[in-house]
C-alpha cells in the first residue's frame, strides 16, 4: 500500500507587496533623476542650442525687423520674451520625452523603486535648470543689449518668462503620452501653442475679439502670461493683476505637471 505524499505550502505573508511603489517625494530620487536628465542633455548640443539660443536669435531679429520704429518692438518685444521660451521648451521637453517612452526607459525606470512624483519632478528640475538659464539670456539680451524699453523691474519680466518656460515644459510632458513618433508630438505644436498664440492678446487686445474667442482666450494661459508681461511694461511697480498673472500661469504649470504624472503607467505587466 503507498501512502499518499504531502505537499507543504508556505504562505505568503499578507499585505506584503512584491515591489512596493514609494509614494511620498525622495528629494535623493528626484536629485538623481535630475541628473540623469540633465547629463543626457549634456551629450546633445544641438539641443542645447535650440534651447539657450534659438530665442535670442529671434528676439535679435524681431529689433531688427522694426528698425525703423522701435516703439513697435517695444510694445510686442515684452511679449514675445514669454513666448519664445514657452515654445522651445514645449517642441524640446516633448520630443525628449518621447524617445524615454519609445525606448522603454520611462517603463524600466517605473519599475524600479521610482514614484511618478519623483520622475516628473526630476524631469521638471532638469528642464527648469535650462529654463532659467534660457530665460536670463533673453531677457538680458532684450532689456541690456536691445534696449526694450520696460517701465518695471526687468526681474519681473524673468519672473514671467521663467514660468512661461516652465508651462511649456509641463505641456511637453503631459502630450508626449500622446504622441506615438517625435514627428507627431511635433504635430501637437499646432493644436496646444497656436490657438493660444492667436488668442493671447499679442497681435489685438483680447477685448476686441469676438465674445466667443475672448471667452476662450479667458482660460489658456499664454493669455495671462502677456497680460503679465503688459503689466511689467507699463507700470512701475509690481500690481495686484501681475500677481493673479503670474500666480495663475503657475497654477496652470502645476497642474499640467499633475495631469503628467497620471499619464506615467506601465504598459506592460
Amino acid at each position: 500500500m503507498t501512502t499518499p505524499r504531502t505537499t507543504t505550502v508556505t504562505p505568503t505573508p499578507p499585505n506584503t507587496p512584491p515591489n512596493p511603489s514609494p509614494k511620498a517625494l525622495s528629494a535623493a530620487r528626484t536629485t538623481a533623476t535630475t541628473t540623469r536628465v540633465l547629463r543626457q542633455l549634456t551629450h546633445d548640443p544641438r539641443t542645447i542650442a535650440l534651447l539657450l539660443l534659438i530665442p535670442c536669435v529671434m528676439l535679435l531679429l524681431l529689433r531688427y525687423v522694426f528698425d525703423g520704429n522701435p516703439r513697435t518692438f517695444d510694445s510686442i518685444g515684452a511679449s514675445l520674451l514669454g513666448i519664445f521660451p514657452l515654445i522651445t521648451m514645449f517642441l524640446v521637453t516633448s520630443i525628449a520625452t518621447l524617445r524615454e517612452r519609445t525606448s522603454g526607459t520611462l517603463e524600466r525606470l517605473l519599475a524600479m523603486p521610482l514614484g511618478k512624483g519623483d520622475l516628473i519632478a526630476g524631469y521638471a528640475l532638469a528642464f527648469g535648470t535650462l529654463a532659467i538659464i534660457q530665460s536670463a539670456l533673453a531677457t538680458g539680451l532684450a532689456v541690456w543689449f536691445l534696449g526694450l524699453d520696460v517701465t518695471g523691474s526687468p526681474w519681473l519680466l524673468l519672473l514671467v518668462a521663467l514660468l512661461d518656460a516652465l508651462l511649456g515644459t509641463a505641456l511637453g510632458l503631459f502630450v508626449s503620452a500622446f504622441a506615438a513618433s517625435e514627428f507627431q508630438a511635433i504635430q501637437f505644436m499646432p493644436a496646444v501653442i497656436f490657438p493660444q498664440l492667436l488668442l493671447c492678446g499679442l497681435f489685438t487686445p483680447r477685448d476686441t475679439m469676438h465674445p466667443v474667442l475672448e471667452t476662450i482666450s479667458d482660460v489658456l494661459p499664454m493669455s495671462y502670461a502677456v497680460d503679465g508681461m503688459n503689466e511689467v511694461l507699463h507700470h512701475t511697480d509690481m500690481t495686484a493683476t501681475f500677481v493673479r498673472d503670474a500666480l495663475i500661469v503657475a497654477g496652470c504649470a502645476l497642474l499640467v505637471l499633475a495631469l503628467g504624472a497620471a499619464t506615467l503607467r506601465r504598459r506592460t505587466a
